[in-house]
Formats: structure tokens, sequence, C-alpha cells
């Protein structure tokens, strides 16, 4: 019998409500073309350093291939709760206090399902990565979305947050510097958000992978903050930063209590990390900063340049505080989010994602991510300045 024709409706009712991704849908069609350009996914250009690369091949060469601690290998917490504190602010045991996982996208999945019930309620913000309301909903509890806006710099507004606040409401859940907009958090932002959620008594899950890539000024995480260490759930990985995205290396700290929850879900489940890839994070940690540095400048650089040219053709965006995401508004064309993507990419061959994909509000907006190098970034601009042209 074909899966097409199943006796009975096997798939659970909470999967068969998930939407399926917005992104991996279009990027479905993007690889039945040639000659695309992609501003589409959110991956480095970058091969991942050589220096990490070679510890990789020294750790199989030396047979470290077996499983680690369900935690993780204690010298890579070890590196992850120093860097950790010297880069965000935060200080953690890592020997209690840090897990390692498969990337953040795990360590976000294990975190909700170690802390909710069902129907408890999670704040978060929207535009968003996709994972996060399907995610929220796989632990059976219920997404409630704030919505960020282009006229305040897709700035999360804490008051905002505060009445979307129910008795259900059990965790804030944060994403900045965000994709798919770029906004980020002031230092004053994170204070006010601290008030709030020790007021409603409320757990923090902070999704900081893009803070290594903030432009201008860093502030301390906001689990740093008084009386936030333990309220706080830090999540970062190495996909990002230090162009490890297949590495699949992510980690959380936290209180014990909720780090030995995360690690029950964890051991039934991934087991571990894999132990090659927790070698090369300890190489990257270690020794990564003036790769990492250099990247950076290189996507500052990208993304003045994506910046200026999109508003050279008409289509507004605003200047990124972090990520490698630009969010430009194309509600100016008369086409709806997926029809603007889909006719750049057969007419163009120039590879965006609809805005709608982040969220309700994202429409009238697409995402463009500048993790491409700049003479395809001059290309595509000069595509959808051709595409815009037949527009009228």
């Amino acid at each position: 019998m074909s899966d097409s024709k199943l006796s009975r409706n096997w798939v659970a009712d909470h999967i068969a409500r998930l939407p399926r991704s917005g992104i991996r849908d279009f990027f479905e069609l993007v690889n039945t073309m040639d000659d695309v350009i992609s501003l589409g996914i959110g991956e480095p250009d970058f091969a991942t350093p050589w220096h990490v690369r070679e510890a990789t091949i020294y750790a199989l060469q030396k047979g470290f291939t077996s499983y680690t601690s369900n935690l993780g290998y204690m010298p890579l917490r070890r590196s992850v709760c120093r860097y950790v504190a010297e880069r965000f602010g935060a200080t953690y045991d890592p020997a209690t206090e840090c897990i390692i996982t498969v990337g953040v996208s795990e360590a976000l999945d294990i975190a909700l399902r170690s802390v909710l019930n069902p129907g408890d309620e999670v704040v978060y913000h929207e535009p968003c990565y996709v994972s996060y309301a399907p995610s929220i909903a796989m632990a059976h509890a219920k997404p409630v979305a704030v919505v960020t806006k282009e006229e305040t710099q897709f700035a999360l507004d804490p008051a905002a947050v505060e009445a979307a606040i129910t008795p259900k409401t059990k965790v804030m859940l944060l994403n900045f510097p965000n994709n798919p907009t770029g906004a980020g958090l002031t230092a004053d932002d994170k204070a006010r958000l601290a008030e709030i959620a020790i007021r409603h008594d409320l757990l923090v899950i902070t999704d900081e992978i893009y803070e290594d890539m903030t432009y201008g000024e860093r502030s301390p995480t906001i689990a740093s903050l008084p009386g936030m260490k333990e309220r706080t759930l830090f999540l970062n990985g190495m996909s990002k930063a230090h162009a490890m995205t297949g590495y699949r290396i992510g980690y959380a700290c936290g209180p014990q209590a909720l780090i030995e929850a995360m690690m029950k879900v964890h051991q039934y489940s991934m087991l571990c990390a894999s132990s090659i890839a927790q070698a090369a994070a300890i190489e990257a940690l270690e020794n990564g900063d003036r790769a990492r540095d250099e990247m950076h400048r290189e996507y500052e650089q990208r993304r003045n340049v994506i910046v200026k040219r999109l508003n050279e053709l008409g289509l507004p965006c605003l200047l990124p505080r972090g990520a490698f995401y630009v969010f430009p508004r194309i509600s100016g064309t008369g086409l709806t989010s997926d029809a603007f993507a889909r006719r750049l990419l057969k007419e163009q061959r120039v590879a965006v994602v609809p805005g709608t994909a982040f969220g309700a509000c994202g429409e009238g907006y697409v995402r463009c991510a500048y993790a491409t190098g700049l003479d395809d970034i001059e290309e595509a601009m000069r595509r959808i300045g051709r595409f815009l042209a037949t527009l009228g």
C-alpha cells in the first residue's frame, strides 16, 4: 500500500495542523532552476576556517569517534562557558549549567519541551524565524505573537509584550539580532523586558545565535541582568558567526534544574552531538576570534552595499543592527510577497524569501540574505532593477 493511500489517518492532529516551512517550500522550486543568484538561505558563503577543519581531521585521525556525555564533551562545555562569560557577560558552571546540542534548533526544541505543559502560552515576536511558532505548537503550547513594525525599525516594544501576557503565559522567547529583520535590542530594551519577566514570573529563552554578528555597540545578554540568570535559558551555537552550519553544534546555558530537564529529552532523542564536531567547536571557540572578526567585517561591508542599492531601487530598506539579512518593503510594487519572490525568481533568476514565511505580518516584505559575495550581490541588484522596470 502506498503512503498516499493509508488505511487510516496516522498523522497526529497537532502535526497535521502545522504548515510546511515557507522557506523550504520556496527553495524546492529554486533547486529546479539554473543560473540562480540566491539571497535566500541564511548560510555563510565562507568555508569553515581551515584551522577548524584541521581540528576536525585530527579528531577523526586520533579516533575521537565515540559517544560523549549526554551533556556534551566537558572540554567543549568549558570553552563554551568561558566564551559566554567573555563575550556575553553571563557566567555558568560547565559541569551543571551547560548542554551541547545538535544546533540551536535542537536547543530550542528541547528547551520548550522541557518547560511547557499543554495549554501554556509563549510570548514571542514576529516577524521571526520560521520554526518558533511550530516548535511551541509541537510542545502542545500556544504561541502568542507580538508584531514588530518597520516604522519602529522592527524593534520589540516591551509594553506590547506585557500587554500580551495572560495568566497562562510561562515563557518569553526572544531572538535578537533578529532573523529576518536584522533588528536588535538595546540595553534599555533588555532591562525593561527583564523587569517584565520578573514581575510576571516568566522564563526567558533568548536565542542569541546572531549576537556575535552585531554591528556597532554590543550589550550584555539579558541573562546577565540582576535577577535574570535563574530565569533565563541562553541559546547560541557555532553555525553563523563561525561558519559551521554543517557541524550542527549549538548549546544552552541556564539553571541546573532546567539543563537537567533538557538533558533528559536530549538523551532519549539525540543522545549527544557529533563528537568530531564537538572537537572542532573547541578549536573555533579557543582560537577562532580572528576568523570570526574577519567574516564579520565582510558582512558589514555587504550590508552597507545591499541596503544602499535596495533603497536606490525604490525598495525601502532599514539598516540592520545585526545578523546577515535585510527585509526590504516591496508593497509599492503592487505584488504580494509571494508573487514578487516567484516572479523575480522566474524572470530574473534571483531568489529571495517571501516575508510571509516569517509570519503574516511579513506581507509586503521579502528577506534577502547577504551571506553571499559582493559580486553576486551587485549582479542580483542589477537583475532586481530590471525586474522592477518591467513592472512599470
